[in-house]
């Protein structure tokens, strides 16, 4: 008689088990999501927000920039660094030191040197802003040829070497990925 009895009386504990783990599984969520960093992208030196509006704009404005002019990169060799697990074809990655030199030329389609461009670089790291500097009005050489001296790259690790030039209302961005070993 006493099988009868207490058979059927067990759901509420399982009631309250499922809810107790439940709410343990909303608890931990929450805690871990909170405690994660949140890092703004930093494309087209913008914040997303601005980019995502001024797309079509700067869609434009890169195509007006190639049209009339052209850029080129030196100062940095080459590294075999290949990113591990990745499914799309990996960027062409350069070797970073301590401290390091970039040189860009820009002409005219004609072949002149321009001498009036701004140029803005910014060197970030894809997983983080904790060690973004700016290096802002970079200043001609001669001849269309700008030179960034003393860029200090203290970590080991991938890097972003983001670059804006505009010349007049026509601006180009430039992304060149680095690692130091």
């Amino acid at each position: 008689m006493s099988k009868n009895e207490n058979s059927g009386k067990y759901w509420p504990y399982m009631i309250l088990g499922f809810l107790f783990i439940g709410i343990t599984l909303g608890y931990w969520t929450i805690k871990n999501t909170i405690s994660l960093p949140v890092h703004e992208s930093n494309n087209y030196m913008q914040k997303y927000q601005d980019a995502d509006k001024a797309s079509n704009e700067i869609a434009e404005s890169q195509a007006r920039f190639d049209a009339k002019y052209s850029v080129a990169f030196s100062g940095l060799e080459k590294s075999d660094f290949k990113p591990k697990h990745l499914k799309r074809k990996p960027h062409l990655h350069y070797a970073l030191n301590d401290n390091n030199s970039v040189t860009f030329t820009i002409k005219d389609r004609s072949g002149k040197g321009v001498n009036d461009a701004n140029i803005t670089l910014l060197v970030t790291r894809p997983q983080t802003e904790k060690e973004d500097y700016y290096v802002k009005d970079i200043s001609t050489i001669g001849d269309g040829v700008y030179k960034v001296n003393n860029i200090k790259i203290a970590n080991k690790g991938r890097y972003i070497l983001r670059t804006k030039i505009s010349v007049g209302s026509d601006t180009k961005y430039i992304d060149i990925y680095g690692f130091k070993k």
